[in-house]
Parts: C-alpha cells; structure tokens; sequence
C-alpha cells in the first residue's frame, strides 16, 4: 500500500487529499481563505486517522508549487517539507495550473467541451486587478505558452481564438470573461485549485521517481515576474 497526502494551498482553497495507489480515498477542503496556518495541518491528521493511516506509513507528500499567493504557497510547501524531513520521504511538486489542466482534459464531455473544432486550454489564477498567471496547452496536454503573468484585455489571446476554441478556467478566469468577447472562447466557472486533482500527477511522478530536494526546494510564486500586456499594444 503506497499512500500519498496531496496538499494544495495556492489560492484561497485549502485542500489536503489522501490517495492510496493512485486512488484518491478522502479529501477534505476549505474555502474560506486566510486561514491555511490554521487548518492545512488540522485537515492532514484528520485524514490520516479516519482512514486509520499512520504518519510513517505515507511514502510520499505531494504539494502544489505554483504559481499563486505568495503566503499560501509558503505554508503548504513548509508543511510539506515538515513531513517529509520527520518521517525521511520523498518530495512531489506539481504545478497549480498543469493539475487543473489535467481534470478539464480528462473530462471535457462532462464539461459540454465541443470536440468539432481544435481546442487550446487556458488555466488562470488571479493575481490581482485585471492580472492573472496563466499558461496555455493543446489538447494532448503539451505546453503552447509557459507560465507568465499577463494582463488581460480585448487583444488576448486573439490570434489563436480566432482558430480555435480556447477553453478558460480557473479563480482568474470570471473578470476576464468581461474583457475577452471571442464566440471562440468558453468560460468554465467554478473550477479551482484543488488537491483532487493532483492525486493522479503525483501519483505518476512517484512511480518515476520524480522529486524534489526536500533541503532546497523552492515554490513558483512568480514574485520575480512583472506583469506585461499583450505585445500587439506596443507601439512599433
């Protein structure tokens, strides 16, 4: 019995989910915001002991790394390491934006997601103001643009939208549905970071021997990054 505790802290969402073979048996979420110090342990025993697992039985912690709030990345990552110094397990990361990336792909017809046409998936976490990070990917799952902190107006993403449907989600993606106006775009609400759908990544990255330096590892927060507009609104 393999058992990994996921754990998810980038946005307003604190989520803790225990997977046990790949399988995701519990979870258990909030979304109050501003209470991750407070809670992401209290949710982590709690599902340690109803599902009547013992700290030394984990072999691993998954934890999201990134891009989001500066402090909630902080919390989950310390929380992470914690765990894994103490009982001498493996580090996973996995990024906020390729998880939820993964649930809409995988369940594209649950979300009414038309197959007649290409289709390019943008993930957004608000930043703030009309800032979001983002990334784009084509529907195998591959990187078309890396991470980047943008701010949106009319022009993005126009290119492509006008080629394809461009599938937007995520806690930053609602201001942006009153800026971007494309028929081509579709806007799926109510899709938010979550350790749910990290359980099958790291899962996968455990049996690759996929992780990090528990000493050194560092989460994605983008603070390095200054936010730009769109190139077409510079002046030539």
């Amino acid at each position: 019995m393999a058992a990994i505790l996921v754990i998810e802290t980038s946005t307003e969402v604190c989520s803790v989910a225990l997977t046990i073979d790949g399988t995701q048996v519990d979870l258990i979420e909030s979304k109050e915001g501003q209470n991750h110090a407070r809670l992401v342990t209290v949710y982590a025993d709690r599902l340690l002991i109803r599902n009547k697992i013992n700290a030394q039985d984990l072999v691993a912690v998954a934890v999201s790394k990134g891009p989001g709030s500066y402090t909630g990345l902080r919390i989950g990552v310390s929380t992470a390491k914690g765990i894994c110094f103490a009982r001498h397990i493996p580090l996973i990361a996995i990024g906020t934006l390729e998880a939820m990336t993964g649930h809409i792909i995988e369940n594209r017809t649950f979300f009414a997601i038309s197959q007649d046409k290409p289709t390019l998936f943008c993930p957004m976490i608000d930043a703030r103001r009309m800032e979001v990070f983002s990334m784009l990917y084509k529907e195998d799952g591959s990187v078309m643009r890396p991470i980047s902190a943008l701010i949106i107006d009319e022009t993005f993403l126009s290119e492509e939208l006008g080629e394809n449907q461009v599938v937007f989600f995520g806690n930053g993606s609602e201001k942006c549905s009153q800026v971007i106006q494309s028929p081509n775009a579709l806007f799926i609400p109510h899709v938010e970071a979550s350790a749910k759908y990290m359980c099958n990544l790291a899962w996968q990255l455990y049996n690759k021997n996929q992780f990090e330096d528990v000493a050194y590892f560092e989460p994605f927060y983008l603070k390095d990054f200054v936010a730009t507009v769109s190139k077409k609104n510079i002046p030539g």
